[in-house]
């Protein structure tokens, strides 16, 4: 084949293929390990553009290999590559050690080739998002532009949730834990009985010998075995415009909004941080741009955007310099569920955000969608506190939200969890007139606990006419991280303490006849990890404890949802 460099295990015969193809060309990086990488050209011509995928999933899976059909298509060169330590690729995989410096060397050797004019974009989602972001970090001249989906700032926040952890994500591991994936080889696992198994830092040992697991386990802090890799504190280095896209109910939606902020106001250029886009529509991890239906709600046609399409729009602009408009929209692009459109704007949040607080309050006890818990913007006067005991035997189940298994993710109806007891319900009354929530939320609590360490859960919830209570945005804190990721401190048995509760963002139109619903508990599982409520180094022993809480709502402890409610009729 002309005009594709490298060495290869064979060229295909061009006379019937729509694009010209060389596989397995060996790409070297600086310590001599070679990665596997497959190239596809348009059938004549050149030099182009190029985008390239770096991947542990296989650079010939079959998602990929269809966006490359239309990346070439659209005149891009496209090259494939599996990460160092994956399947033909060469060296040892070590999560996300090596791509910073491989990617940067895939982008230098890219921009060397002769069917490739200088200019190199990036694509991919989860991972292979974090292989464009990193690498970007060292300035590549030839790399003008990333498109991470669905991706982290860094591993810390993909593991662990405010020192919590994702315990789903952190298993899934171990259908990586090989050379080549070994999904086949987990079918017939009891996976509820191994979420369950303690201790946590042992718990795949007899089924795949994986040092990364163990020592995400080990490293339950915030210390320099994540941060020795990652974009926290080095955004500045950034030099060139990322468009980050995500869903409201991606298991890495936070981490998405964080990456878009942090490159948006701090990136080392003006260009980068000018250019830089957001867009989160309806979707979870694995449906990004879909406007299939899934979970308890639908949000119609309006929720599909071609996001490939989007892409090449963006390199066009990007790598082309083709004067197509897309810099002259908004940064951000949103979608407002329940309204079932779409909001643009140049911030994030957005500039109108007026943050209202929404107190808990109750005449009776909170306990369950039985109970007499409220949610008013009447702030409480003398109230009885809310208790109820977490048996982590007995943990909250999943359900819904931002899970990362499309199966159990998106807006699940929560009443069967609503009817425990160890679920405090606080809800307003139907609503007189619409309120639309786009932003971030927190949940602030006095509570107390007879443990030492123990978790409060957050969850926001759109309560429909019907009776179906849909979930919207969720987040957790572990007691001991409640002032610090990196430096934990136990707390005092019977001592209260204010406890602020990421619940992540999210954007709903709560529509005139429904309710708005929080829900307050102790886990989450298996999303996260059960805290144990020993006080003791998490996920290194099997020993459990109850936790008796106490949610206080009173005149001098206000616990409060706060939501970044849009005036009505702004733009």
């Amino acid at each position: 084949m002309t005009g594709v460099s490298g060495r290869g295990k064979g060229t295909q015969n061009m006379t019937s293929q729509p694009m010209r193809i060389q596989m397995d060309v060996k790409v070297p990086m600086r310590d001599g390990v070679s990665l596997a990488s497959d190239v596809y050209l348009p059938p004549e011509g050149g030099p182009f553009p190029a985008l390239v995928i770096r991947t542990i999933y296989h650079k010939q899976d079959g998602r990929y290999t269809a966006w490359t059909k239309r990346f070439v298509d659209a005149g891009y060169a496209v090259v494939m590559q599996d990460c160092r330590g994956r399947h033909d690729s060469e060296g040892a995989w070590e999560p996300y050690v090596h791509e910073e410096d491989d990617g940067f060397d895939t982008h230098q050797w890219m921009g060397s080739q002769p069917w490739c004019d200088g200019n190199v974009g990036t694509f991919g989602v989860s991972y292979v998002g974090f292989t464009q972001t990193l690498p970007a970090l060292q300035r590549s001249p030839y790399l003008k532009g990333i498109a991470p989906i669905a991706s982290q700032q860094d591993n810390f926040g993909h593991f662990y949730v405010d020192g919590a952890l994702q315990l789903h994500v952190a298993m899934y591991f171990m259908n990586m834990a090989g050379k080549t994936m070994k999904r086949g080889s987990t079918a017939f696992v009891d996976w509820p009985e191994l979420w369950r198994s303690l201790p946590l830092v042992s718990a795949l040992d007899d089924i795949v010998d994986l040092p990364f697991f163990r020592e995400a386990i080990r490293h339950s802090t915030f210390d320099e075995f994540w941060n020795s890799y990652g974009l926290r504190g080095r955004y500045g280095e950034a030099a060139v415009p990322a468009y980050f896209i995500t869903g409201w109910y991606d298991n890495l939606v936070h981490e998405g909004f964080k990456q878009f902020t942090g490159w948006r106001a701090g990136a080392g250029t003006d260009e980068a941080r000018r250019h830089t886009k957001l867009l989160v529509g309806p979707w979870s991890h694995s449906n990004i741009g879909s406007a299939e239906p899934f979970g308890d709600v639908e949000f119609g046609a309006e929720a599909a955007v071609d996001h490939i399409e989007e892409q090449i729009r963006w390199y066009d602009q990007r790598l082309r310099g083709i004067d197509n408009g897309i810099d002259d929209e908004p940064a951000v692009r949103v979608f407002v569920m329940g309204a079932n459109a779409w909001r643009t704007a140049d911030e994030w949040p957005l500039p109108q955000t007026q943050y209202t607080k929404f107190y808990l309050r109750g005449s009776g006890p909170a306990n369950s969608l039985y109970g007499e818990g409220v949610l008013s913007q009447e702030a409480p006067g003398d109230e009885s506190p809310d208790r109820y005991s977490y048996d982590p035997e007995r943990p909250v189940p999943s359900v819904g939200g931002p899970y990362m298994l499309l199966e159990n993710s998106g807006p699940l109806d929560r009443r069967m969890v609503e009817r425990r007891d160890d679920v405090l319900v606080y809800s307003t009354a139907p609503l007189e007139e619409e309120i639309e929530v786009t932003g971030p939320i927190s949940l602030t609590i006095h509570a107390s606990s007879t443990a030492p360490d123990t978790d409060f859960t957050g969850t926001l919830v759109d309560v429909h006419p019907d009776g179906r209570a849909t979930i919207l945005s969720e987040g957790l804190l572990r007691a001991r991280f409640r002032d610090s990721i990196v430096n934990p401190e136990l707390m005092e048995p019977g001592r209260v303490y204010e406890f602020k509760v990421d619940i992540w963002e999210t954007s709903n139109l709560f529509k005139k006849g429904h309710r708005i619903r929080l829900e307050v508990s102790s886990s989450n599982f298996p999303r996260f990890d059960r805290n144990l409520n020993t006080g003791h180094a998490p996920g290194m022993d099997a020993e459990i404890a109850i936790a008796d809480q106490t949610v206080y709502h009173d005149t001098s402890r206000p616990s409060h949802l706060t939501l970044p409610v849009i005036p009505s009729g702004s733009g």
